[in-house]
C-alpha cells in the first residue's frame, strides 16, 4: 500500500506543479497586492479543492462529469470568471500594493474590484469542471489497495490539497523574496498585463475545450 501510495503521490505531485490557472490568479494576487493575499489566494484555491473533494465522496462530481448540460454551464461559468479576473489585471496593471506593502503609484488605495483573495481561490476552483473529471476519473485509479474507495479518495484528495498548499505557498514566498524587483512599478505594470493575458488564454482554453 506505501508503494502505491508514493506513487499516486508522485503523480500528483507532477500535475500541481503544472502551471495553470491557480498559479497565474496566485502570480496576480501575491505580485499585486503581496505575500499575505497571495497565501490567502492559496487558502482558497486548497478549500476549493477540498470541496470538489466532497462532492466527490457524495457522488455529485461523476453526476456533473456525466451530465453534458450541467458540465457545459459550469464549464462556461469558469471560463467567464477567469477572463474576468484576466479583465482586471489588463484594465489596471500595477494597481494595487506591493510586495512589501508599501504604497505604489495610485497613493497606496487598494484598487476597485479586486474583492477578497480567499474568495478569487475558492470560486475559481469550485467553477472548474475538469477538477470533478479528474477527482472521478484518475483518482480512483491511483487509489491504494486494502483502503476502501471513500478512504482511498479522501486520502488522495488531501495528499492532492497539502501538495497544492506546499508548492503554491512556496511559490508565494518566492515572489515576497524578489520583492526589490517586483515593486517596480514597470515591471508589476508588466507582471499584471503578462498575467491577465494568461487568465484570459487559460479562459478561452475551458471553454473551448471538448472535456
Amino acid at each position: 500500500m506505501l508503494t502505491q501510495l508514493a506513487a499516486a503521490t508522485g503523480v500528483l505531485a507532477l500535475l500541481t506543479l503544472v502551471p495553470g490557472p491557480d498559479m497565474a490568479i496566485v502570480t496576480r494576487r501575491a505580485v499585486s497586492r503581496g505575500r499575505a493575499d497571495g497565501l490567502r489566494t492559496v487558502g482558497g484555491i486548497a478549500v476549493g479543492l477540498l470541496l470538489w473533494g466532497a462532492l466527490t465522496a457524495a457522488g455529485l462530481a461523476a453526476l456533473l462529469a456525466a451530465s453534458a448540460e450541467v458540465f457545459l454551464v459550469v464549464k462556461l461559468a469558469g471560463a467567464a470568471y477567469l477572463c474576468f479576473l484576466g479583465a482586471q489585471s489588463l484594465r489596471r496593471p500595477g494597481a494595487g500594493t506591493a510586495l512589501d506593502g508599501t504604497a505604489d503609484d495610485t497613493g497606496g488605495r487598494p484598487a476597485p474590484g479586486r474583492g477578497s483573495a480567499w474568495r478569487t481561490g475558492l470560486v475559481a476552483n469550485a467553477l472548474n469542471p475538469k477538477i470533478a473529471v479528474f477527482y472521478t476519473g484518475l483518482l480512483p485509479t491511483l487509489a491504494p489497495p486494502g483502503l476502501s474507495p471513500a478512504a482511498g479518495m479522501a486520502l488522495l484528495v488531501l495528499v492532492h490539497v497539502l501538495l497544492t498548499l506546499a508548492w503554491l505557498s512556496t511559490y508565494v514566498y518566492v515572489l515576497s523574496r524578489a520583492r526589490r524587483f517586483f515593486t517596480r512599478p514597470r515591471v508589476r505594470r508588466t507582471m499584471d498585463r503578462v498575467t491577465g493575458i494568461v487568465l484570459i488564454g487559460f479562459g478561452v482554453r475551458v471553454a473551448t475545450s471538448a472535456t
